[in-house]
């Protein structure tokens, strides 16, 4: 399986995982029921995919599951005894040791895995799941699991009968020993239909997206209505990205807009490369061979590291990847805001006219430096997009919305005035 290239920073930037203050774009997804299923879609997170075939397949199948509201059909209680009772069995087949469960915990597991492989057979059976062509093969591998002979003494079992005491040592033996592995598949199984449930119900309830991935290479991503999910009133925007304009110079005061739909953007595409649903009104992408953000870039004091040096080993890092000749989304967030005026507008110049030059991947970057935009009007793939601040009076509003351009906004006096910092400064 092909994955997206990323890394920490970027998963840090688009607040993937999040901090102990904050909502996590994981945490938004994250509907699950069991233990399992919540380490898989943590997994899923850590790895997009870099393959259009599974990006689809796997989107289709959770939109399926949206359409038909399927829901889990288990307690989330029965797999603590579950997984339980078969770690024992995990821990002794690897070391021949005698079982450490109680007679009450061997019972209980006994029941617990005959409740799971019923509850599986009744439903591959009268569900819809068998509908969802691009589900077939994960329906196939559980329906064979739950029919397989050495568990048809599970399935004979009558409802509401206790197995004897002779049964649950036979049924131990078999559930812990012989056929372990399968149970094992079954529950893995059982943790991937958790998470497309789990996401299914988050695409229906927020009313997010399913995007359709396109060949590699192409440099096309088509964004209607795209915001960042973690806002509780967010403005949507629409963008359009193809060969001709691959390099975005985005510009706009600090408090207008732009990290925000950066943010939003870079979730988007990297939730999409996932197959997960997006919170946006339309999609289509390019699939990509790596996703790279750089917006709230650390210095690495530890080291004596200034912020411009932090930047320009991240530049070197995007440039090395870059020459490979594979496919990158590469987005800055203020580039070279760690130097002075004149070396930071010649640099981002330099540096995005270098990044013009890869007609396979894409590149956003954002700057205060309008004069660089100026100095890139020239470059036939650069489009100029701006982030605009109206003033009501000498009171500064923002629209939150993409505008085509440079801005020539200058309010930074007008904002400084607003505040009263220059008669506070005035005063003895």
């Amino acid at each position: 399986m092909m994955i997206l290239q990323t890394d920490e920073q970027t998963i840090g930037d688009l607040g993937i995982f999040g901090k102990h203050d904050s909502r996590s774009i994981y945490d938004i997804y994250n509907r699950t029921h069991t233990r399992g299923g919540e380490s898989l879609l943590e997994e899923m997170f850590r790895n997009p995919l870099s393959d259009k075939a599974e990006i689809n397949r796997r989107s289709n199948i959770i939109e399926n599951f949206a359409r038909l509201n399927i829901p889990f059909p288990y307690n989330g209680s029965l797999f603590d005894v579950v997984e339980k009772y078969l770690l024992h069995g995990a821990e002794n087949h690897s070391n021949g040791s005698q079982s450490v469960l109680g007679e009450k915990e061997i019972q209980n597991g006994v029941a617990g895995v005959i409740e799971l492989i019923r509850l599986t057979s009744g439903f591959v059976k009268n569900s819809a799941l068998g509908e969802i062509d691009a589900y077939a093969t994960e329906y196939d591998s559980i329906t064979h699991l739950v029919e397989d002979p050495a568990f048809s003494p599970v399935l004979r079992l009558p409802q509401k009968e206790k197995p004897s005491y002779a049964a649950i040592t036979a049924f131990d033996a078999l559930f812990r020993n012989s056929e372990r592995h399968k149970l094992e598949a079954l529950l893995r199984h059982i943790y991937l239909l958790d998470v497309y449930m789990s996401v299914a119900q988050t695409a229906a309830e927020r009313k997010f997206v399913f995007p359709r991935a396109l060949d590699k290479g192409q440099c096309l991503l088509t964004l209607e209505g795209v915001y960042y999910p973690g806002l509780q009133q967010p403005v949507g925007n629409n963008i359009s990205i193809d060969s001709a304009s691959n390099v975005i110079f985005l510009t706009g005061a600090n408090m207008a807009g732009k990290s925000t739909f950066l943010r939003a953007l870079s979730t988007a595409l990297y939730v999409a490369h996932m197959g997960f649903p997006v919170a946006a009104t339309a999609m289509s992408f390019s699939v990509m061979d790596g996703l790279y953000t750089t917006i709230n870039l650390p210095d690495n004091l530890g080291i004596g590291a200034s912020h411009f040096y932090a930047e320009v080993t991240r530049v070197k890092k995007m440039a090395t990847a870059l020459s490979s000749g594979k496919s990158y989304f590469i987005l800055f967030d203020e580039l070279f805001r760690g130097t002075n005026v004149k070396d930071a507008h010649e640099a981002t110049v330099a540096v995005m006219k270098g990044f013009a030059t890869k007609a396979n991947s894409i590149f956003i970057i954002s700057s205060h430096i309008v004069e660089a935009g100026e100095s890139l009007q020239q470059q036939k793939n650069v489009s100029f997009l701006y982030m605009p601040t109206r003033m009501n009076g000498h009171t500064p509003t923002y629209t939150y919305k993409l505008e085509r351009g440079i801005t020539d906004d200058r309010h930074g006096m007008v904002i400084i005035r607003n505040e009263g910092i220059l008669d506070i400064l005035k005063k003895n």
